[in-house]
């Protein structure tokens, strides 16, 4: 493996791989990131990258984590085994991070009101893309850029929407990796009962809810001119993001339970 690899090449956000650490760009926020992952290194939580320093290109850098991630996490949870140990990993983490009570004196990415009662450090960004595969396995979680405090329930539903999935038939097919469309109310369910939710009951308005307050984020950092946020608003992406919210409210019924059933 060469010592150096471009990991993403985008405006404003250029990651690359320098030997066995990954070098980022720094957000606004941070620092509160960084106490984050220095808390789960203390306590031996093994599913997140080491926060090493900031080098001196003025870049974050954490340990490299080897294995299958971006793109190709979406076939990864077409495979119900790679659904399920998705929902097992999200738990491994809520429960590794229930005691933290973080200074974060940065705030959060569009957060700054302080960590309630019955909330923790969620991680934010909970996708098949941000997580390294070993087979139908993942093995950790990455970019921790949109952690923020929030009820455990956000992780759990936006996860559901990218892996249910919440999205039409011709996006399953053509752009998520599965075969047919999806039986998007079991394999809620399955995510549901691996996670350890003892119902499914209300999950579609949690859904919808952390939608709204994650489309409502990214306006929020767009208008204090942060990257990527500010081109989404530019070229119309917050708009689509409104019209997935739509598409989930009229389709709602693919992932409840039939009445009396």
């Amino acid at each position: 493996m060469d010592d150096h690899e471009m990991l993403q090449d985008k405006p404003h956000r250029t990651v690359v791989r320098v030997g066995d650490t990954v070098r980022r760009p720094l957000q606004p926020w941070s620092s509160s990131v960084h106490e984050l992952l220095r808390y789960l290194e203390g306590i031996g939580y093994p599913h997140s990258p080491r926060f090493l320093g900031i080098d001196a290109d003025g870049r974050e850098v954490v340990s490299f984590i080897d294995g299958e991630s971006g793109g190709a996490g979406w076939a990864k949870v077409v495979d119900e085994r790679g659904l399920k140990s998705m929902a097992r990993l999200l738990r491994q983490y809520h429960d590794a991070v229930r005691g933290f009570r973080p200074a974060a004196v940065d705030g959060w990415a569009g957060r700054t009101a302080p960590q309630a009662d019955d909330e923790l450090i969620c991680h934010g960004d909970f996708g098949p893309w941000n997580l390294v595969w070993h087979g139908p396995r993942p093995v950790a979680a990455l970019d921790w850029d949109y952690a923020w405090p929030a009820k455990p329930i956000h992780d759990i539903a936006y996860a559901l929407e990218y892996v249910a999935p919440f999205r039409d038939d011709e996006t399953c097919v053509r752009w998520l990796s599965f075969p047919e469309p999806p039986n998007r109310r079991r394999r809620l369910e399955l995510f549901a009962e691996a996670y350890g939710l003892e119902s499914t009951t209300g999950l579609v308005d949690e859904v919808i809810a952390q939608q709204e307050a994650v489309w409502k984020r990214a306006r929020r950092l767009a208008d204090q001119g942060c990257q990527p946020q500010a081109d989404w608003q530019s070229t119309g992406f917050l708009d689509k993001t409104a019209a997935r919210i739509n598409w989930t409210r009229t389709n709602r019924q693919l992932f409840e339970p039939a009445p009396g059933g």
